[in-house]
């Protein structure tokens, strides 16, 4: 009997708020979470830097991402998909 391990990692969606450092972007990521007295729906957000060693995302684009080993200070994550790109007006 073999038994796979499938190894599940933490994945979350946010806009690309900079592009502009190499091969790492800025992501916004939005929760809406609701107040514990007032029970009102309020919009946390945390902004996260993430790898992108293609340079594939850009700065709106909806993209998202995965936890990772740690691949610099403040790196932890990286994008593994993109999954909208930002319209150009």
């Amino acid at each position: 009997m073999t038994q796979e391990t499938v190894k599940s990692s933490r994945t979350l969606v946010g806009k690309v708020v900079s592009d502009k450092m190499q091969k790492t972007v800025t992501v916004l990521v939005e929760r809406r979470v609701k107040h514990p007295l007032y029970s009102k729906i309020i919009m946390r957000s945390a902004k996260y830097h993430a790898h992108d060693e293609e340079g594939v995302a850009a700065a709106g684009d909806l993209v998202e991402i995965e936890e990772c080993r740690p691949i610099s200070r403040s790196k932890n994550w990286k994008v593994s998909k993109v999954l909208e790109k930002a319209r150009v007006i």
